[in-house]
């Protein structure tokens, strides 16, 4: 019995701490970063094997839901178009040892809000069309898969990019030449 209630508790916890978890999410995407080789190397490496797995789940999941490739992949290029005005808009700090960098809060602030948003308008939709009574295959696409995979896009693609333009930043400080004082 305990563990029956610990499953059905658990969902609603996870629900009740979002909120939370959002505004940590916010807040350590924003802070300023030591940028190390190794961790901007291990970044996007991640994020690219991220991203291929992405789009051909998104492929695969299009035999089924009809635009979710499209609209996955018109995602990630927008999430790359945005990643790259980050880029530009990351407040760099280099000295002689180290370089930090701080990411624009705005844009940080904008992909977090893109994907709750879009999870609670899908839970919206869903929780409509169980009301009005549709069921199975149709409830699939009343919940917005397509549109869902399409913000996932947009947040692995501002990913992909934001950690290309890191590492070329800390491949180009690590270059420099150094002048005496």
């Amino acid at each position: 019995m305990p563990l029956v209630l610990l499953l059905v508790l658990l969902p609603i916890v996870f629900i009740a701490l979002m909120p939370l978890l959002l505004i940590q999410r916010y807040r350590v995407g924003s802070s300023r970063r030591l940028a190390r080789p190794w961790m901007a190397t291990l970044n996007l490496i991640s994020m690219i094997v991220s991203g291929i797995f992405f789009l051909v789940g998104s492929a695969i999941t299009n035999i089924w839901v009809p635009y979710a490739f499209i609209y996955a992949s018109e995602g990630f290029a927008i999430g790359c178009v945005i990643g790259l005005i980050a880029l530009a808009l990351t407040r760099w700090e280099p000295t002689p040892r180290s370089l930090h960098f701080t990411p624009n809060r705005w844009l940080v602030l904008f992909v977090t809000l893109v994907v709750s948003m879009r999870v609670l308008f899908g839970l919206y939709r869903a929780a409509m069309a169980a009301e009005a009574g549709v069921t199975g295959h149709q409830l699939i696409g009343a919940f917005g898969l397509a549109e869902s995979l399409g913000a996932g896009g947009i947040v692995i693609g501002y990913y992909v990019a934001f950690t290309a333009g890191v590492k070329w930043r800390v491949r180009r400080w690590q270059r420099r030449t150094l002048r005496p004082l």
